[in-house]
């Protein structure tokens, strides 16, 4: 049974923007497998070059901060799934906002330009982040902080934000969905990077803290049927959800069955002396912080990689079950196998180790 008579129809007229990226990408294949027949796929990457000629995807390069090159991709869809976000910690700090925030003001003017009446925002758990423990919380219970860890977190926020409020529960509706800790084929964000450093890689603290998973179509999923509860008095309506595969896992175990699955005669993390967590790490994170402002660069080591490293950040996702209707597609074990036979067929012969 093909996918696109096993789930609900798709809006026929879709627009993604950040459709080149890793979850932006999936979400445009998975659109047309359901059936939509125009997808346009929005980034200021231009066309992957194994991506196809399919003439269902418009592959679309713009610029989010450009309202003239969105109101353009924007023109003639039923729903636009926001994807396109700036993140990582090396960006310069007024280009989060004008991305994030600015970018998604941008999609908004554009919807009510042309009458478009729905936004499914993907957003992040970071925006709740701060620093403490996530130990099974709802959405419902997680609140933006009053001091954010991230110039991408407080950006993100600020855009989640101004999306919800621009929902008017007649002609516009909108909702934001989150992952947590997406991972899966085309993975150059998460797992890429802890394999490129395995060598010197070791558990921090403990290795017992507990996180949230994500696989790419799971998360896809999510935002897919989130476009569904987006109407009148819907109880979905501007409100903030997170997608994960379930039962959290043990953040270091899951990073080390990658290193030990994937690459060649790896050393697993747990047969290395772990390094001290908040005596050591965390104040080794401080100094990179300090030395990359004296020396005007970022280094990846700093206080908050550190303690992502460190905390349980795990949640309960009762309310995306509840009203999404959200559950996963892909269970882990399949989810991981998928994960692992692209690492080691696409990812490995070009990024992997030389002989």
């Amino acid at each position: 049974m093909g996918a696109s008579t096993r789930f609900p129809a798709v809006p026929k007229r879709c627009v993604v923007t950040g459709g080149m990226g890793f979850v932006g990408r999936r979400l445009v294949e998975m659109l047309v497998e359901r059936g939509a027949e125009r997808v346009v796929a929005f980034d200021i990457a231009p066309k992957p070059a194994d991506a196809g000629d399919d003439k269902r995807i418009v592959w679309m390069q713009g610029d989010l901060t450009n309202p003239s090159d969105v109101d353009r991709a924007c023109e003639g869809a039923d729903c636009v799934w926001h994807i396109a976000a700036l993140v990582g910690p090396y960006h310069a700090l007024e280009m989060y906002d004008k991305v994030n925030f600015q970018g998604t003001v941008n999609v908004i003017e554009a919807c009510k330009k042309h009458g478009i009446g729905k936004i499914v925002m993907s957003s992040s758990p970071s925006t709740r982040f701060d620093g403490k423990d996530i130990n099974g919380s709802k959405e419902s219970e997680l609140r933006y902080p009053k001091k954010f860890l991230q110039a991408y977190a407080e950006s993100k926020a600020k855009g989640e934000e101004a999306c919800m409020r621009a929902c008017d529960n007649e002609k516009l509706f909108t909702v934001a969905v989150a992952p947590h800790q997406v991972y899966g084929p085309r993975d150059f964000l998460f797992l890429h990077n802890f394999l490129l450093n395995a060598k010197r890689l070791r558990v921090f603290g403990s290795g017992k803290n507990l996180v949230s998973v994500c696989f790419v179509d799971n998360y896809c999923h999510g935002l897919i049927v989130a476009e569904k509860v987006l109407f009148k008095d819907s109880p979905a309506l501007r409100k903030f959800y997170i997608c994960t595969d379930g039962a959290p896992v043990n953040l270091w175990k899951f990073i080390d069955r990658a290193i030990v699955d994937i690459l060649p005669n790896a050393t697993s993390l747990f047969r290395k002396l772990p390094l001290p967590g908040w005596s050591f790490m965390y104040p080794l994170g401080y100094f990179c912080e300090s030395l990359g402002a004296a020396l005007g660069k970022k280094f990846k080591l700093t206080t908050f990689s550190v303690r992502m490293l460190l905390i349980n950040r795990y949640f309960d996702p009762s309310e995306s079950k509840r009203d999404l209707g959200y559950e996963p597609i892909v269970a882990p074990d399949e989810a991981w196998a998928i994960t692992k036979k692209w690492f080691k067929e696409e990812w490995l012969p070009k990024h992997g180790p030389k002989k």
